[in-house]
């Protein structure tokens, strides 16, 4: 699929986005689960070990052309090193800080990546999409509300794990223009997962029954986030599906009610509300710019 070709149908990039970011919520719940248990890196490995081995066997059986000789092998590094710290710095902080906090800050993160999308990969980013990633932004403010001031540390950390995710999701729009989603995946986590592994000696706890099952089903879903979000970028640009990353913390609301019965207050209506209307906005916005014969 050439360049073009993905640049004609960001209707199909933003709804596979809202599918993969809605795995990655309960990526979070999941993570939420076991990190009062096991060390992040243990967790992570798990999670990355999944990906490897049904991401691998895909490749292997598609005859897939290994991403380590492409001309954007050092980017699929570099991209797995910027996840690696990312999750690391973002789920530390989280004991640390107050989920609303954490929310809050990290969504820094897809204004991040309409800088980096504009200064990276040159797209010009038009006011619909300013204006849905702004109005998105201010949704989860509101729905987050935080009370006091965090600590310095734990707020840095959280601030430099979105900049980081942010890099990381501009890469993948980079490399998706010649590499397949399969070779990505399995690559990136093959490196995420050796560099978790690296810490073993020091936190490795054999986990429980209930511990193996979370942490498949962790691998499982983040496998079929992953994949979905991957394709999602093959079609739109990253610009474009920035805004759509907000939609996870209506995700997490709801997860937070079925799994922990946490009961959001108005100020999260509120908030979800106009994190809803970012993406509508979105919608709308790239309806409009679809020329009628990419829609046929």
């Amino acid at each position: 699929m050439t360049s073009g070709n993905q640049e004609s149908r960001p209707l199909a990039g933003i709804a596979l986005a809202c599918v993969g970011y809605a795995c990655f919520a309960i990526q979070d719940a999941i993570v939420k689960w076991l990190v009062a248990d096991y060390e992040v890196p243990e967790i992570l490995f798990m999670r990355s070990f999944v990906i490897v081995v049904v991401s691998g066997f895909l490749v292997r059986y598609r005859k897939h052309p290994s991403v380590f000789k492409s001309p954007h092998r050092s980017s699929v590094v570099l991209r797995a090193a910027l996840m690696f710290f990312a999750w690391l710095l973002f789920y530390n902080a989280a004991r640390h800080l107050e989920l609303a906090q954490l929310t809050t800050l990290y969504f820094s993160a897809p204004i991040i990546v309409i800088f980096l999308s504009i200064w990276i990969l040159k797209e010009r980013v038009d006011a619909g999409r300013w204006l849905a990633c702004i109005v998105g932004f201010l949704g989860v403010a509101v729905a987050a509300n935080p009370s006091h001031t965090p600590d310095l540390i734990p707020t840095a950390m959280c601030l430099v794990a979105g900049f980081f995710w942010a890099w990381s999701t501009i890469l993948v729009r980079l490399v998706s223009r010649s590499e397949s989603t399969l070779t990505q995946m399995y690559a990136t986590s093959l490196l995420f997962g050796l560099a978790c592994a690296v810490s073993f000696p020091w936190i490795w706890k054999t986990p429980d029954l209930m511990g193996w099952v979370l942490m498949l089903g962790l691998g499982a879903i983040a496998t079929i986030g992953q994949f979905i979000l991957y394709e999602g970028f093959r079609y739109a640009p990253a610009s474009a599906l920035a805004p759509i990353e907000y939609t996870g913390l209506i995700w997490a609301f709801a997860y937070g009610y079925l799994i922990w019965a946490e009961v959001p207050a108005t100020n999260v209506f509120a908030g979800a509300a106009l994190i809803v209307a970012s993406s509508v906005v979105l919608i709308l916005w790239e309806r409009r710019r679809v020329p009628s014969a990419a829609q046929d």
